[in-house]
């Protein structure tokens, strides 16, 4: 039944999707959160890591120091002035090749080197004055990157007329421990900071839920504006934002009291336009004095300024889609349309067939709804056999607020040539102007229509053989 029936274009709603819309407050507050967040955590990662290396450095340092100061007293002096290095190192370490502890003593035309030295190039080396120390690395050598601790001594000859010995004692150590040690320690900072920052981030994202609740609730309570659900913004809300809940309930209220008093304005005008056409047409067409020759072109143009009054009193009466528009149930006032129009039409004997989706709502004013629907019904009931359908579904609302609606009429007519149809919806047809063979006012329905940013197709029934006319709201 519903085949050839224009649905709404999807151009616009898929240049809305194109385009990209701006972060919502939870995301740019979640975004700038995490991203300082990693800005910090990574500064604390790198200033303990690097706190963490240093401290290894000198415990390292402390570490050679310590083994020196143990081979220096350890050492003695014979008398003819040859140095007497300890028989027990001070680390097992020392006396296993290759084992990355080294220990090297360098002194005049003298050079000891621990067990695990032997064989090693130790000739970027050199001896140190007394009481001179220096700790250097690391240093890239062909043993790999050391580092090595060096102090020079000058030890007593127990020997009369005997200089002393100066001797310069230096322990090297291979960087692979320390760097070993510094992973480790990098491994699990890392997870630690990552675990505080998941947990950070986690608690930031529910404290703003919990702080953008009442932005939520306004969001959330002016959609049920919009649905026409209730008619104010009647939550609680901080008081941060009462203020501006408050002024949109004004605001509210006073489109409302314009609407009403500019609907009211063009009803009295309407009336005091009504009643003196309808008193000189009265007066026209009792009165026996006037020549009939000169009574009907009068009548004839007073029987025109009433329809053009009243095609733009209608015209300037349609509301269009509103933003805080209540929702107008659609079926109760098909009903009572039919039952009016069957009345009219009671000679021919019409049957108005009904399919309106439960729920299915105009959401509008009132007054619009009867004029499209009302225009709609009496040009199939006029022009019908027999039978009239009414079929009104609502249309997906996607990511708006409020559904859009298909309202199409059917008849089972002569209906309309293809030829015509255009003629049928043609722009800018004034009230005095009917379309040729349909006597409704669809000019007034197009305008309804546009108001409400809709479409209005005219084909033929596929089930009955008339007319179509099919009128397509978009969701809002």
């Amino acid at each position: 039944m519903d085949a050839g029936i224009a649905l709404p274009s999807l151009a616009a709603k898929t240049n809305d999707a194109a385009e990209r819309r701006p972060f919502s407050l939870a995301a740019r507050a979640a975004l700038t959160t995490g991203l300082v967040l990693a800005a910090f955590l990574g500064a604390i990662g790198w200033t303990l890591s690097r706190t963490y290396a240093a401290s290894e450095r000198n415990k390292l340092q402390d570490h050679l120091h310590d083994n020196v100061i143990s081979y220096i007293t350890g050492t003695d002096v014979r008398r003819d002035g040859k140095p007497l290095m300890p028989d027990t190192p001070p680390d097992p370490m020392f006396s296993r090749p290759g084992s990355g502890l080294y220990a090297v003593v360098l002194g005049d035309n003298f050079q000891w080197e621990s067990s695990s030295a032997l064989g090693r190039d130790f000739s970027f080396l050199h001896q140190l004055e007394p009481g001179q120390s220096q700790f250097v690395g690391p240093v890239d050598t062909e043993l790999g990157r050391l580092y090595y601790y060096s102090f020079g001594v000058a030890l007593d000859v127990d020997s009369p007329g005997r200089a002393p010995v100066r001797l310069t004692f230096t322990v090297a150590q291979t960087e692979d421990e320390l760097e070993g040690n510094n992973a480790v320690y990098r491994r699990s900072l890392v997870g630690w900071l990552a675990t505080l920052g998941v947990m950070l981030i986690v608690l930031q994202l529910m404290l703003l839920y919990w702080s953008l609740t009442p932005l939520r609730k306004v969001s959330s309570d002016m959609s049920r504006v919009e649905r026409g659900d209730t008619d104010h913004l009647d939550s609680q809300y901080p008081v941060e934002l009462t203020g501006l809940t408050e002024r949109i309930n004004a605001f509210i209220d006073s489109e409302r009291e314009q609407r009403g008093r500019y609907r009211n304005t063009l009803a009295d005008l309407a009336h005091s336009l009504k009643t003196p056409l309808a008193v000189i047409r009265s007066q026209l067409e009792s009165s026996g004095d006037i020549p009939v020759t000169a009574r009907l072109p009068v009548l004839d143009q007073v029987r025109r300024m009433d329809e053009l009054v009243a095609y733009q009193l209608a015209r300037a009466a349609t509301s269009g889609g509103q933003t805080f528009a209540s929702a107008v149930p659609i079926a109760g006032h098909a009903e009572d349309l039919v039952q009016s129009l069957e009345k009219v039409y009671a000679a021919k004997n019409v049957l108005c067939e009904f399919d309106i989706e439960d729920g299915a709502a105009f959401y509008g004013e009132q007054g619009d709804l009867l004029e499209l629907m009302g225009n709609l019904l009496e040009n199939a009931f006029k022009w019908a056999g027999h039978h009239v359908l009414l079929v009104v579904k609502a249309l997906p609302q996607g990511a708006r607020q409020r559904p859009g609606l298909l309202m199409s009429v059917e008849d089972d007519g002569p209906g309309i040539d293809e030829d015509k149809i255009e003629k049928v919806l043609q722009r800018g047809v004034r009230g005095d102007e009917r379309v040729q063979g349909h006597g409704i006012g669809l000019s007034i329905v197009q305008d309804i229509v546009r108001a409400y940013k809709g479409e209005l197709t005219v084909d033929r029934s596929a089930e009955f053989g008339g007319a179509r006319f099919s009128v397509v709201l978009p969701a809002n």
